[in-house]
């Protein structure tokens, strides 16, 4: 049948199972958000604030399902609006289609009003971007869009349409969604014997897992593992909840701000079994001491990562899913016992601490934690409240834990947190916000009480950009340039303006009892967490020093 390049992407939405998508209309979109409004029983639209809450509202709902997330802008500022967001997916591997429509064809290339090439724009930073200028190859791109988000290591895909290409007309059949299968050509017999071999000749072998094992679905083929070889667990921010934080092999994540155990415990394993991880830089601090006892097996679907940063003895590339599935039936059942009391002890003898005499970033986590039970899904924005995030709240599950870990967003978290709501309307979300990260995006919360999606907000107020003052203090003399933001704003009038809940905490007994409320009344809430400005995140590493030199409060005290 005959249908207009509009229909055609309402048509294909249908197609992919798309049930809502998250935008903001203009001149060059208004084709599509017209049959958008005809199709309004089948496809929910949010519009958001902001063109980038709505590819951060796409990349929470992808986080959160494991589905391809989906925004729509327009031409110009809009579509380059989205462009922080994309990039902030794709360094994620997170897939989300980004739709936007340009000016028509005629008047490309022409600096024509509220034009820009944002597929050329975003070519780095995605798996792949089109420009369609032929209506009759509409729907097949599209298709072609979806496809590429979600084949092999998933990102994001732009899909860019002329004005007057959404008006033309082109003959549309329905077809089902190919749906990518798992990467299993690239599978290595030979590469799964010699890592099951190392297995087997490790005495103190330590599993380290990212957003990898999250994404290929693995965690219980990573449990598996973990039982048969009897070892501890790290992770990544990534790969929180691949493996449960509450399980007592685990002993928190990796790195930079990564717990003693961890980063001492990897520095004196015989083995890393790395499993859905890139070696960030803010995982492996100085490359050359990085694990340097142990011999190193990474199990990983892009064969670009292989050596990019970290030298491995063995590599194993594909889905880790079906990998892991393979490896375990290639093992036995091993006693590290002694080992895991050694990763244990060092859990105990440096324990994650906080102030819990006075209000503080861990001690709200923590109640966040206790008051939730830890049921509930939580997003971030970028800084030290992202890592006691991490730290202070124990994922038991994969995708309840939402942040943006390579790119380092601030402003993600309420976009992300108002995504995920979406998608799971019973569900418990809560953004967890500096105040410098929820002023980048904090018009959000309007977006939030106008969609009754309600989430709530929980922002960490120390009047400072807190870890970049923490970097001040530590390595930059104390010299606190431009990080302080002791101003006048107030977040419970700004929150109520916005038609939100607003409340102020100053005591853990004021915390405690403003979230107990927040979670009983389903609506929007902010609340204003008032925390001192000089509380830093610990453990921490200093930049390019290996992770066996963690350092924490204590030992600042005592140097």
């Amino acid at each position: 049948m005959q249908l207009t390049g509009a229909q055609i992407v309402i048509e294909c939405m249908k197609e992919q199972g798309v049930d809502t998508i998250f935008g903001y209309p203009g001149g060059a979109i208004l084709n599509v958000y017209d049959e958008l409004y005809k199709n309004s029983d089948s496809i929910r639209h949010i519009l958001v604030s902001h063109e980038q809450g709505a590819s951060h509202a796409a990349d929470g709902y992808a986080r959160a399902t494991g589905k391809t997330g989906v925004c729509f802008a327009t031409s110009g500022p809009g579509s380059t609006n989205l462009v922080t967001g994309i990039a902030t997916a794709n360094i994620d591997s997170i897939p989300v289609v980004a739709v936007t429509c340009n000016v028509g064809t005629s008047l490309l290339g022409k600096d024509s009003f509220q034009e820009v090439a944002i597929s050329e724009v975003v070519k780095p930073i995605t798996k792949a971007s089109f420009i369609v200028k032929d209506v009759n190859e509409l729907a097949d791109t599209l298709r072609k869009a979806f496809y590429i988000a979600q084949e092999g290591r998933k990102g994001p895909v732009l899909v860019d349409i002329p004005k007057d290409v959404t008006a033309a007309k082109a003959e549309y059949e329905k077809k089902m969604p190919e749906k990518p299968e798992p990467v299993t050509d690239t599978i290595n017999e030979n590469a799964l014997d010699n890592a099951a071999k190392l297995i087997a000749e490790s005495k103190r072998p330590y599993v380290f897992c990212g957003g990898g094992v999250i994404s290929a679905g693995a965690s219980g083929e990573l449990m598996e593992l973990v039982n048969r070889i009897d070892a501890p667990v790290c992770d990544t921010l990534m790969g929180k909840g691949a493996f449960p934080g509450t399980d007592p092999r685990y002993s928190g994540m990796l790195g930079m701000h990564g717990t003693k155990a961890s980063n001492f415990g990897v520095s004196e394993c015989d083995l890393l079994i790395a499993v859905g991880v890139r070696f960030s830089d803010r995982v492996y601090g100085n490359a050359k001491n990085f694990a340097k006892n142990a011999k190193i097996i990474h199990i990983e679907i892009d064969s670009k990562e292989i050596n990019k940063n970290i030298e491995v003895d063995a590599h194993i590339i594909g889905d880790a899913r079906e990998i892991l599935k393979r490896l375990n039936e290639k093992l036995g059942n091993y006693d590290h016992s002694e080992w895991q009391a050694e990763i244990k002890a060092k859990s105990e003898q440096f324990p994650l601490r906080y102030r819990d005499d006075v209000l503080s970033g861990g001690e709200a986590i923590t109640e966040i934690y206790r008051q939730t039970k830890g049921d509930a899904i939580i997003t971030t924005e970028v800084g030290q409240h992202q890592m006691w995030a991490a730290q202070f709240y124990y994922y038991d599950k994969p995708r309840r834990f939402l942040t943006s870990g390579g790119l380092g967003t601030m402003g993600y978290g309420l976009g992300a947190a108002i995504g995920a709501k979406a998608a799971f309307p019973n569900m418990t979300v809560v953004n967890i916000a500096g105040d410098g990260g929820f002023r980048m995006n904090m018009n959000e919360i309007a977006t939030s009480v106008r969609n009754n999606i309600p989430v709530i907000e929980v922002i960490i107020d120390n009047r400072v950009l807190g870890m970049v003052r923490q970097w001040q203090t530590l390595f930059y003399g104390k010299r606190y340039s431009h990080t302080v933001l002791d101003d006048a704003v107030d977040y419970v009038k700004l929150a109520e303006a916005m038609g939100a809940v607003g409340m102020r905490a100053e005591t853990p007994e004021e915390f405690s009892e403003a979230f107990a409320k927040a979670l009983t009344m389903n609506k929007t809430v902010v609340i204003d967490c008032r925390i001192d400005k000089d509380e830093n995140v610990y453990p921490m590493v200093a930049p390019g020093e290996a992770i066996s030199k963690a350092f924490d409060a204590a030992d600042m005290e005592n140097k």
